[in-house]
C-alpha cells in the first residue's frame, strides 16, 4: 500500500497513518453507498457501464477476504425513465409506484453484471420499523451473517414502495450508516459525484480545498457541509455528515469519494485515492448504545442545563432530574427519550426510569427529595449513563 503518494496523509500523525492503513488492510465488512446520480438517468435509465465497473471492484474486495454489501439508490429514478416522466414524481403515491417500477429494473441491472463476476447476490428492501423493533434487528442481523457466510453480495434499498417516510427524506446515506452499525462493518464508502467534502463550493469558489481527513466532525466541518451545494442528490452533504457521525461514534471509518472514477473504490484500497476520511472515534460505543443513540425511535424530549451536560459529556455521569429544565411529549418509564441542551442540539439519547408525568414533578429536584415527591422508592438517575448514548461530543 502506498501512501507516499498522499503528502497529507504525512502531515498528520504517525498514529494517524497507522490508524489508516489498518482500516484499509482490515479483512472485514465494507459498506458501499451508491446515489442516484451515478446509477439513474431520466433518458437513458440506469447506468449499466457504472454498474458492472462497481460490480468488478466488489469481486476485488471479495478477492481481499472482505465482506461487501451495497446500498443503493436509482429505483425511482429508473422508474421515471421507464415510464417516460418529465421529471422525479412530487407525490408520494407517483413516488411509490414510479419505484415499484424502478426496483425490479434495478436489481436485474444488479444481477447481470454480478453473474459476470461470478458473485451472487440478493435483494434487500428495509424500512425504518426494521430497525426500531429489536426483534427485527436482530433477524436482519442474522440474515446478513448467513449471506456473508456464504459469499453473497446483498443489494439494499429502502422500501420506496411502502416506506412513506423514507421517500419523503430520501435520504440513503443515513440508511447507510445503520446498515454499517447493524452488520459492525468497519468502513463505509459513500459514492457520490463530487471528490469529497470541500471547505466551500467548489462550483462557486475556485480557492475551495478538500478537507482529506476529518479526526473529529466540529461544528467547522459542519458548516463546510452546509457551503457544499454541488451535489445533486436528495440528501446532498449535510446528509452524509450525518451519516459520518453514527459511523464514527460506532467504530466506523467513512470516506466519500467521486463515484465516476471507475477505479475509485479500487484506488481506496490500493491507498492512492481521492477523497475525504472520517476516521473512527478511538472510543466507540457498544452495539446497545449505537441502537438506543442511532436507530431507536424517541417517545419525548427533555431539555437540560449546561452544568448537566458537561456531566453528561465531560464527566460520564448519568443524568439527574436537578439538571432537566423542560420536558416535551408524553413517555413512560423505559422508553427512549432524546436529550437536548438549551440550544436545541441533541446531545445524547437514553432510557429513562421516570414517565413524563412524574418528571414534570421532580424536574429541577434534588435526587434526595423525589421519594417525598413522588411517594415511592425511586431510581436517583432519570438516565443511568449505562443507557445513555452520547451522540454530540
Amino acid at each position: 500500500m502506498n501512501f507516499e503518494v498522499f503528502p497529507y496523509i504525512f502531515q498528520k500523525s504517525k498514529k494517524t497513518m497507522h490508524r489508516l492503513r489498518n482500516i484499509l488492510q482490515d479483512r472485514n465488512t465494507v459498506i458501499i453507498k451508491i446515489g442516484t446520480n451515478l446509477l439513474a438517468e431520466k433518458d437513458r435509465g440506469i447506468n449499466i457501464e457504472r454498474i458492472n465497473s462497481i460490480a468488478k471492484s466488489v469481486s476485488y474486495l471479495r478477492s481481499l477476504g472482505k465482506n461487501v454489501a451495497i446500498v443503493t439508490s436509482g429505483a425511482i429514478g429508473a422508474g421515471v425513465a421507464a415510464m417516460r416522466l418529465s421529471g422525479r414524481p412530487k407525490s408520494i403515491p407517483e413516488s411509490q409506484a414510479t419505484a415499484a417500477v424502478g426496483q425490479p429494473l434495478l436489481m436485474e441491472a444488479y444481477e447481470n453484471a454480478f453473474r459476470k463476476q461470478r458473485l451472487a447476490i440478493a435483494q434487500i428492501l428495509l424500512t425504518k420499523d426494521d430497525f426500531i423493533s429489536r426483534s427485527r434487528y436482530v433477524n436482519a442481523k442474522n440474515t446478513f451473517a448467513v449471506l456473508f457466510d456464504k459469499g453473497v453480495v446483498p443489494i439494499i434499498n429502502e422500501n420506496d414502495t411502502v416506506a412513506v417516510e423514507e421517500i419523503k427524506l430520501g435520504d440513503n446515506d443515513n440508511l447507510s450508516a445503520m446498515v454499517a452499525t447493524l452488520v459492525e462493518a468497519n468502513i463505509m464508502i459513500v459514492l457520490t459525484d463530487i471528490d469529497g467534502l470541500f471547505s466551500d463550493d467548489p462550483a462557486l469558489n475556485h480557492d475551495a480545498e478538500m478537507i482529506r481527513i476529518v479526526e473529529k466532525i466540529t461544528p467547522e466541518i459542519e458548516r463546510f457541509a452546509k457551503r457544499n451545494k454541488n451535489d445533486l442528490s436528495t440528501g446532498g452533504m449535510i446528509t452524509k455528515i450525518q451519516a459520518a457521525k453514527r459511523c464514527v461514534k460506532s467504530g466506523i471509518a467513512m470516506i466519500i469519494a467521486n463515484g465516476k472514477n471507475p477505479q475509485a473504490i479500487d484506488e481506496i484500497f490500493s491507498g492512492e485515492f481521492r477523497g475525504t476520511v472520517f476516521l473512527p472515534a478511538q472510543k466507540k460505543l457498544s452495539m446497545r448504545k449505537q441502537w438506543i443513540g442511532f436507530v431507536s425511535s424517541t417517545a419525548g424530549t427533555i431539555v437540560v442545563d449546561e452544568g448537566a451536560k458537561s456531566a453528561l459529556l465531560k464527566l460520564n455521569k448519568s443524568l439527574l432530574p436537578s439538571g432537566i429544565v423542560k420536558i416535551y411529549g408524553s413517555f413512560n418509564v423505559k422508553d427512549i427519550i432524546s436529550i437536548l441542551d438549551t440550544d436545541g442540539n441533541e446531545i445524547g439519547k437514553g432510557v429513562t426510569g421516570y414517565s413524563s408525568a412524574e418528571l414534570m414533578k421532580i424536574k429541577g429536584k434534588k435526587s434526595a427529595d423525589i421519594e417525598a415527591i413522588l411517594r415511592r422508592k425511586a431510581p436517583a438517575e432519570v438516565v443511568h449513563r449505562d443507557n445513555l448514548a452520547v451522540i454530540e461530543d
